[in-house]
Formats: structure tokens, sequence, C-alpha cells
């Protein structure tokens, strides 16, 4: 499960650094290879979430966006300087909850 839990945080990590280097390119005026860099890191996200173990596409996938949501507040608030509020945190929660519950539930 550790093994998991480093790929969705690594491809999480992956994929809102590279939409955020996108973000900065087009909404920031950075320059093109900020963008590309972006670009790059979204393919990457791709590659290390194919890496998971659940045999299911869909499940990874879904799950992944309950991390991705505790991820994209983590970013807001570490990069953005965005403090998340208690509504942001139990939003995350009940997310997380909700991934625990599609990965870990026994299955025929």
């Amino acid at each position: 499960m550790i093994h998991a839990i480093f790929l969705f945080i690594l491809a999480g990590i992956a994929e809102i650094g590279g939409g955020y280097l996108i973000w900065l390119w087009l909404r920031e005026g950075k320059p093109l290879y900020w963008g590309l860099g972006g670009g790059a890191a979204l393919a990457l996200y791709g590659v290390i979430a194919a890496f998971q173990s659940f045999p299911s596409f869909g499940r990874v996938y879904a799950a992944y966006g309950g991390v991705f949501i505790v991820l994209s507040i983590l970013w807001g608030w570490g990069i953005d300087k965005k403090t998340p509020d208690l509504y942001d945190w139990l939003g995350a929660g009940i997310c997380l909850i909700g991934v625990s519950v599609m990965l870990l539930a026994p299955r025929p």
C-alpha cells in the first residue's frame, strides 16, 4: 500500500505541477518553455499513474481524483499562499474516505 500511495502522490505532483506551469505560461506570460515543461510533466503523470497495481483503470483514476483534491489544496497553500479553510479540509477528508472505500473494499 505504501507503493500505491507513493505513486498517487508522485503522479499528483506531476499533474498539478504540469498544470501550474501551463497556467503560468498562458495566464502570467511566462516563456514558452514553461508551457512545454508543463506538457512534459502532464505526460509523465499519465506514465506514473499506469504503474499502479490496481487492476481497474477507471477505479485507479477515480481514486486518484480524491488524492488530487488533497494535493491541490496543499499546492495552493504552499505555492499560491492561499490558506485552506475548514470546508476545504472537510471536503478533502470526505474525498479520501471515498477513495478508501473504492480501493480497499473487499471484492470477489
